[in-house]
C-alpha cells in the first residue's frame, strides 16, 4: 500500500518534470537536423497542494543520426518536499525516445511525426524519485508554420503498469510567434487523464518562449498553472546549445555565353 501511494505521488509530480518540447509540455514533430546535436541544462518545478517538487540540474541530449530522425535522452536529478513528510532527492527516471517525421511540411500541408518514449526506472520509487517500473508514451504531433507564426500539437497515450499507476491519454496545442530574430513567445493548453489510481485529470495553460542571443545558444523559460483538475503551478528554465556541420553554399551556376 505504501509503495502504491509513493508511486502515485511520483506520477503527479512527473506531469511537470517530464517536459516534452522544451520549454513546453506540448511537443512538435520536427526532428533535429541530420548530423546535428542539441544539449540542454534545465530545471523544472511544480508546486501542488500536498507537495513541492523540482528537477535540476537535469540534462537533455538529442542527435540526428539520419534525415527525419533524432535520438533523445533526459537524465534528471529530482527533489521532493511533501507536506508533513521527509524531503528526498536523487536520480530520477531516465527518458529515452526516438522522434520520426514521416510527413514533410509544404505550403498546403503540415508536417507530422511520432515520438515514442520510454521512462526507464532508474529512480528510487520508495523515495518518490521514480515510477518503480519502466513506462511508455506514444504521441503523434502535427505542425504548420505561417510566416513568423508556428502552431503545433497532437496527443497520445501513456502505458504504465506500476502499482498505483494507470494508463492515460494526453493532448496539447500551442501557438508561438517570432518577435524579431532574438525572441520567440508562445502559449499552450495541455491536458492529461488521471495517471494514478484514484487520481484526477489535469488541464494546464502555460506561457513561455526562447531568448536567442545566437543561433547556437538559447535561454528557455515557461510558467503556467492548471485550470481544472489537480492543482499545480509549474515552471521551466533552461539553457540550450546546438551544433553541427554548416550548410554547404550553393554551387555557382555556370555562365551562359551569349551567341
Amino acid at each position: 500500500m505504501r509503495k502504491s501511494l509513493l508511486v502515485a505521488i511520483f506520477l503527479v509530480l512527473s506531469m511537470s518534470a517530464a517536459k516534452a518540447g522544451p520549454p513546453f509540455l506540448t511537443d512538435d514533430p520536427a526532428p533535429i537536423d541530420y548530423k546535428h546535436c542539441e544539449f540542454y541544462v534545465f530545471s523544472t518545478w511544480d508546486k501542488a497542494s500536498a507537495t513541492t517538487s523540482s528537477v535540476g540540474p537535469a540534462i537533455e541530449y538529442n542527435c540526428g543520426p539520419a534525415p527525419n530522425v533524432h535520438l533523445h535522452i533526459v537524465i534528471p536529478y529530482q527533489w521532493n518536499s511533501p507536506a508533513g513528510g521527509p524531503k528526498t532527492s536523487g536520480l530520477g527516471d531516465t527518458e529515452l525516445g526516438v522522434k520520426f517525421r514521416f510527413v514533410q511540411e509544404t505550403a498546403g500541408r503540415p508536417q507530422i511525426g511520432v515520438f515514442p518514449m520510454a521512462e526507464v526506472a532508474t529512480g528510487n520509487a520508495n523515495e518518490s524519485l521514480g515510477n518503480g517500473r519502466t513506462w511508455y508514451k506514444f504521441p503523434l504531433w502535427i505542425q504548420k508554420s505561417y510566416g513568423s507564426w508556428t502552431t503545433y500539437g497532437g496527443g497520445g497515450y501513456a502505458v504504465n503498469t506500476a502499482p498505483g499507476a494507470q494508463n492515460y491519454g494526453f493532448a496539447g496545442w500551442l501557438v508561438q510567434r517570432d518577435i524579431g530574430r532574438a525572441l520567440t513567445l508562445g502559449g499552450e493548453m495541455f491536458t492529461q487523464g488521471p495517471s494514478a489510481v484514484g487520481g484526477q485529470h489535469a488541464t494546464f495553460y502555460t506561457v513561455g518562449g526562447y531568448l536567442k542571443p545566437t543561433d547556437s545558444f538559447n535561454v528557455l523559460f515557461d510558467v503556467g498553472h492548471t485550470i481544472s483538475g489537480e492543482s499545480h503551478a509549474v515552471g521551466y528554465v533552461g539553457l540550450y546549445w546546438t551544433w553541427g556541420p554548416a550548410e554547404k553554399p550553393e554551387a555557382p551556376k555556370p555562365a551562359v555565353s551569349k551567341p
